[in-house]
């Protein structure tokens, strides 16, 4: 008989459920949506819509937006107090930080 994971983590120890639970947070926070990064942040879309100089309903767009422009990724992350950065990932290397594509063009 199948059993699901809510059954299988409550007959797991006290112990052993906080540390799950705690390790389930902690890669939650490393993920996160456009929208969700601005409610963790608790900014309204209208308030973020101001900061930007644009309409409610554009914030609504852009959090549904599967592809965006950089600029337009890191203009959000500005409203919302952060600075965004890019980071390339290779199988056979560290992480390697990508500068000049983010900064705002004069």
């Amino acid at each position: 008989m199948a059993r699901n994971v809510n059954d299988m983590i409550s007959a797991l120890p006290a112990a052993r459920r906080r540390k799950i639970e705690k390790r389930a947070q902690a890669l939650m926070s490393e993920e996160m949506s456009l929208q969700e990064l601005r409610r963790a942040r608790e900014m309204t879309q209208v308030k973020m819509a101001r900061r930007l100089g644009v309409a409610q309903k554009q914030i609504s767009d852009i959090e549904k937006r599967t592809d965006m422009h950089i600029s337009t990724l890191r203009r959000s992350i500005e409203a919302m107090g952060g600075k965004l950065s890019l980071v390339a990932e290779f199988p056979d290397r560290k992480p390697v930080v990508l500068t000049g594509i983010t900064a705002l063009s004069v």
